[in-house]
């Protein structure tokens, strides 16, 4: 019992989160690097680059040099088995973002120095303060010309409503940026750029050399000096139970520079107990029995098989179907995990299969990519064609692209006059089949089989409310199924 407790104390499970262009992917390829879980760090690169993020494997993603899906990469680190959720960057994919941020125990906030706190960030933010979780700030990119470090860390002091603690200063910026002073150990790193160094390659130096540092950073030296006093005098110390509870956070500054799998992975966070193979588990929400034939972890591309798995671990099921993003999967007992969001999508198309043989296949692959959450898939209870519901035009790109490579399926998306959904929910079965009958072109099952109502102007729902008003109607679908649970 000795070694299960501790198996499950040292994971740890955190994803990283930023405005789009903040340096995530790259922080996350050095983060492996360093823990030696990858031998050379390749940097995002444009269109016609040779080496891509390592985390990142769409052939959209290396084409864009952005990330578009979630990854979940595990490392060793000291004593610890680190699980790291590298989640997609873009606008479009914020929904993508959310859902991971449900499995993690803190999240690592990447701000850009230069711009600060940024539009996608103070939404990834709410969502983190929601829940309490703890949040690391790493104010990137200091090795070019940036904001001053004092402004940084009071803007997001404010934006995160909760005292920023320095653990690190910044000696310098842009071509002057010298390097990093620890302030724990009171040491400072001297910066010096090269994708393949490990911590222990970079130079340091103790600040009881403080005269032979001010000799070699000269002006940036001092300056740097009299901020670090400022912000240190005017910070609390830092307070391991107030950060686990989300009431601070420890920021740190730096730079993160220098620093394809085909079949479906469905990942799984082990939320208590040890996974074992050949465990008999089951699909919670429709009783079915689950054996999945191949359970890994990942580091990086490399995929290795799961002996064992504990609390807190991230494991991927190569699955065929039969599971959907929130599903709860157990060896026995009836459990149901509530709180993955799902939000109503703001733009619509329709989908037009250019080849009508290639039905099934289309069908197969809206399944599919809509039980990944790659998109959100409507079905029209009045028939007709299938309707994709998105938060970002990106996200119909990348599901157009994903037909044609996946399932050799060549679509093109119209416009419709849908401009909204709500799932909706009644107090009795004749309330909800009453509803259904008054609007029959409006009624649509999404990719979980929950009943929503489609719109074509805002004033749509509150219409439709006046005239029913024991009809609720739900902007997040996790609201839509627990009414459902709880009615039913």
């Amino acid at each position: 019992m000795s070694s299960f407790l501790n198996e499950v104390r040292r994971r740890r499970t955190f994803a990283i989160i930023s405005h789009p262009d903040a340096g995530k992917t790259t922080l996350t390829e050095k983060l492996l690097l360093f823990s030696g879980a990858i031998q050379i760090a390749g940097a995002v690169k444009g269109r016609k680059a040779s080496r891509h993020a390592t985390s990142d494997w769409m052939e959209i993603e290396k084409q864009r040099g952005i990330s578009v899906a979630s990854s979940v990469m595990q490392m060793l680190y000291r004593e610890h088995v680190i699980n790291l959720l590298d989640t997609p960057g873009h606008k479009d994919f914020s929904e993508d973002t959310y859902r991971v941020l449900t499995a993690v125990d803190s999240a690592l906030m990447v701000i850009d120095a230069a711009n600060g706190v940024e539009a996608q960030t103070r939404r990834l933010i709410e969502v983190c303060r929601q829940r309490d979780t703890p949040i690391i700030t790493f104010v990137n990119k200091m090795d070019r010309e940036v904001r001053d470090p004092l402004d940084i860390l009071d803007e997001v002091e404010r934006e995160l409503g909760m005292p920023c603690v320095p653990m690190t200063w910044p000696v310098g910026q842009g071509k002057l940026f010298g390097g990093i002073i620890n302030l724990r150990t009171q040491a400072m790193t001297v910066f010096d750029s090269g994708s393949e160094r490990l911590p222990q390659d970079f130079e340091t130096h103790p600040l009881t050399e403080q005269a032979q540092l001010a000799e070699r950073f000269g002006l940036e030296w001092a300056t740097a000096m009299e901020s670090m006093e400022l912000a240190t005098g005017a910070s609390p110390k830092f307070d391991k139970e107030a950060f686990l509870a989300g009431k601070q956070t420890p920021v740190f500054f730096g730079s993160g520079v220098n620093a394809n799998h085909r079949d479906r992975i469905a990942f799984v966070r082990v939320a208590s107990g040890k996974f074992t193979p050949g465990m008999k588990l089951k699909v919670q929400r429709t009783a079915k029995e689950l054996r999945p034939t191949s359970v890994v972890t990942f580091m990086s591309q490399r995929r290795e098989a799961v002996e064992e798995a504990y609390a807190g671990d991230i494991i991927g099921f190569t699955t065929h179907g039969g599971v959907q993003l929130g599903d709860t999967i157990t060896d026995g007992p009836a459990l149901q995990f509530t709180g993955l969001p799902f939000f109503a999508p703001e733009l619509f198309m329709t989908v037009i299969l250019k080849n009508p043989l290639r039905t099934k296949q289309l069908q197969q692959g809206l399944d599919q990519l809509g039980e990944e959450g790659a998109i959100q898939v409507f079905k029209p209870e009045a028939g007709g064609a299938m309707l994709l519901g998105a938060v970002g035009q990106l996200q119909f790109e990348v599901v157009q692209h994903r037909l044609k490579a996946e399932y050799d399926c060549d679509v093109k998306l119209e416009s419709c006059q849908y401009t909204g959904a709500r799932w909706i929910t009644a107090d009795t079965p004749a309330e909800l089949r009453e509803f259904t009958y008054a609007y029959p072109q409006r009624m649509a099952l999404d990719a979980a089989n929950t009943l929503a109502y489609l719109c074509t102007s805002p004033y749509d729902v509150r219409l439709a409310q006046e005239r029913f008003p024991k009809i609720h109607f739900h902007p997040l679908r996790e609201h839509a199924g627990l009414a459902l649970s709880t009615a039913g």
